[in-house]
């Protein structure tokens, strides 16, 4: 395994173990280099998820770039790397569970805002609005009266 530090390929295994769901293991490793510490995960390989996106193109699903999205939606929330994590698990787990190969974005979109709904409303609207393609301040406002309405 590479350290992120110096990019040295050779490190040790400190501690192992499951993470919550079992599914992953977790791994403290230290570089024989610099002596830096560095988490990796392990996971079973899978068939790939294709993605469908809205111009019909195929794409793997790729969590990092789901990942990304929640980033900049969550910024300067209170919503943990560890709580955006578990979101993606979750998500990536119900896209598993449902056996189809292939799934359209705006599947995925549409777990990521009630994941978001339920863990912050400001990154959810945030999601939303970059998602949705709000295209003027009535669209926002009816999102915002929905979320209103719901409470």
């Amino acid at each position: 395994m590479k350290c992120p530090y110096c990019g040295f390929e050779e490190s040790k295994v400190i501690d192992s173990r499951p993470t919550d769901e079992g599914e992953k293991i977790r791994r403290r490793r230290e570089c024989l280099n610099c002596t830096k510490r560095f988490t990796t995960y392990e996971q079973i390989e899978s068939l790939p998820i294709m993605v469908i996106k809205k111009d019909k193109t195929r794409e793997t699903f790729n969590r990092d770039k789901l990942l990304t999205g929640m980033l900049r939606a969550c910024e300067k929330r209170p919503v943990s790397i560890d709580q955006m994590e578990s979101m993606i698990d979750e998500i990536e787990t119900t896209i598993q569970n449902t056996l189809d190969r292939e799934v359209t974005s705006e599947k995925i979109g549409e777990l990521v805002m009630d994941k978001l709904k339920s863990v912050d409303e400001v990154a959810y609207v945030r999601f939303a609005s970059v998602y949705r393609q709000f295209k003027d301040i009535n669209t926002f406002m009816s999102e915002l009266n929905k979320l209103l309405k719901n409470q």
